[in-house]
């Protein structure tokens, strides 16, 4: 029996990043052939990035509650209420491509980095609680938790250019700020002190590091271009431009670079100048 090719219609395009993903999805057909519907599916039948994004986080969410056509639905009426949202998938598309060791092309985010995936249902979840379709927001952050692993409040307000490295047990809670071009790595907690109601989640500056597995807890500010070391608990306002480490964290010297976020340079330097 004769081999049945697949043709694939890919779109003139004028994006250079989606232009890049199709030339990724263009090559795993030659490679992997056996994934000619998956990639076709997720990618070649769209003509922007944010139409893939928005199939693919649908795919992942889907369940016989609430299926993927009704979550897709969801998410079309967000881009045509919301078209600035397009600016913040892409700038976190772009950040996980540039930060990211272990990322080599466009396209492994959008179809296996559950950080990013995470990142964007969340963003579609916080349009729709600002809408006030909060039962939805709701059952995104209630699935996007049992499928991602990553439990973020559809209240929380986070900046454009985030990236989640690795992402399993990621926890941001309901009055959380988090600025633009922000690097977060797995474990990271984001939380409050107890019980108490209102205002009770940290604020994250602009371009901040926080190493996995670092707990920052209360209403408490993180200066921009601050370091957290991995495994750090934060318990009180951090300056800009400075590392904190340890339990309880404490200032152990400045950040080490402009940008740590982008860096993503988690050695600390000891008191005779090496790192550790």
């Amino acid at each position: 029996m004769a081999e049945t090719k697949v043709q694939s219609q890919k779109p003139t395009i004028v994006d250079p990043v989606w232009r890049s993903i199709c030339n990724d999805a263009e090559e795993m057909l030659q490679l992997e052939p056996a994934f000619a519907g998956y990639v076709i599916a997720n990618i070649l039948n769209h003509e922007r990035v944010e139409e893939a994004i928005v199939y693919r986080a649908a795919e992942l969410l889907d369940h016989r509650d609430v299926p993927a056509a009704i979550v897709r639905r969801a998410f079309y009426d967000v881009l045509r209420e919301e078209p600035s949202i397009v600016d913040a998938i892409r700038s976190d598309l772009v950040a996980t491509v540039d930060r990211d060791p272990a990322c080599n092309r466009a396209i492994d985010p959008l179809l296996f980095f559950k950080g990013f995936q995470a990142i964007q249902t969340y963003r579609f979840s916080h349009a729709l609680w600002r809408s006030g379709r909060k039962d939805f927001a709701r059952y995104l952050q209630s699935r996007a938790s049992q499928v991602f692993q990553v439990d973020i409040h559809p209240a929380a307000r986070i900046g454009r250019g985030i990236m989640v490295d690795h992402a399993t047990g990621l926890v941001i809670g309901e009055t959380a700020v988090v600025g633009d071009d922000v690097s977060i790595l797995h474990a990271v907690t984001l939380g409050g002190t107890g019980k108490e109601d209102g205002d009770r989640h940290p604020k994250i500056g602009c371009g901040v590091m926080i190493g996995a597995g670092a707990k920052i807890l209360g209403n408490i500010s993180i200066g921009d271009c601050a370091r957290i070391a991995a495994g750090s608990v934060v318990l009180k306002d951090v300056p800009a431009k400075t590392t904190v480490a340890g339990v309880p964290a404490k200032v152990v010297g400045e950040a080490g670079c402009s940008q740590p976020a982008s860096r993503m340079d988690q050695m600390i330097a000891d008191e005779f100048g090496s790192k550790s």
